[in-house]
């Protein structure tokens, strides 16, 4: 492998990581925070998708999509935790799973309805549908490098909001012990409200980020949920930087791995979760 390869598969890597990230932190916040497990979550990825698909369509310019369809992502994460998630919180897991897996079934029923089972493609943005040359024959795409900046600096947020703010420390307070934030006087209603909302924005986002460089297609949700349930086992249950390490060491495992040894690729992923559990089996950095 030369030098420019190996630099495009790190390249690569990073984006898918990163990408990666966005969708596995808002789980980890709803899982490790609010203790839900929540199996529609890789819907929320699909919703963010074809949300930007329809905006983008409307507005004519994607970055306007992105805008028109956050508020839409919130008010659909608000609904959800009024309506349904928060009789969830008293009941077993089981009940989580089941009611959850209801809810994907619902929104592939809905996007069937207004979107079609067609795959789509949304255009990349103008200004960023270029590639930078690195040889003679290879390149990368400018829109690859906007999207690892853009969630590098999510990333960056998610940390000042937990860990310097306020609203951070009443969301840290409250995974650890429920009742005593409640007796402190912090609505802890409304608090996990806003928790939820914001894993299925930052879930949504993330797939109007990847709609441009992969179709938009139905079930596109299922392949991303079961890959950021291992992030999330991998960084620690309730951690957003294990999240984030979690993240960029599958993004490089799947990337070289489909380069170097394709015919175990399906494999590698699953072998490192594997080995970092029985070194840690709370993950990098849960907490025993």
């Amino acid at each position: 492998m030369d030098t420019a390869t190996l630099f495009i598969q790190i390249l690569n890597s990073v984006q898918y990581g990163l990408l990666l990230f966005l969708v596995a932190s808002g789980l980890t916040l709803i899982f490790g925070i609010m203790g839900i497990i929540n199996l529609a979550h890789g819907s929320f990825y699909m919703i963010g998708a074809y949300l930007a698909l329809s905006f983008t369509r409307m507005a004519g310019n994607f970055w306007l999509g992105l805008v028109l369809g956050i508020p839409v992502a919130v008010l659909i994460g608000v609904l959800l935790e009024w309506l349904v998630m928060r009789f969830l919180y008293a009941r077993d897991h089981l009940y989580q799973v089941l009611l959850t897996y209801g809810l994907i079934l619902i929104f592939e029923e809905c996007r069937s309805l207004v979107w079609g089972d067609d795959v789509h493609g949304v255009t990349v943005p103008a200004g960023f549908d270029f590639s930078i040359p690195l040889t003679d024959t290879l390149s990368y795409q400018v829109y690859r490098l906007a999207m690892s900046a853009i969630c590098l600096g999510l990333a960056l947020g998610m940390y000042w909001l937990i860990q310097r703010t306020r609203l951070g420390m009443m969301i840290r307070a409250g995974s650890v012990n429920r009742d005593m934030v409640q007796s402190l006087g912090v609505n802890i209603g409304l608090l996990y409200r806003l928790v939820f909302a914001l894993g299925v924005v930052l879930a949504a986002f993330a797939g109007m980020l990847a709609a441009p460089v992969s179709s938009v297609f139905p079930g596109m949700g299922n392949q991303v949920l079961i890959i950021s349930f291992v992030v999330v086992v991998i960084g620690g249950i309730g951690s957003t930087k294990g999240a984030l390490l979690a993240a960029l060491l599958i993004g490089l495992a799947d990337t070289f791995g489909k380069v170097l040894l394709p015919e175990a690729a399906g494999m590698l992923v699953y072998l490192l979760m594997a080995a970092i559990l029985l070194w840690r089996p709370q993950g990098i950095f849960g907490r025993a």
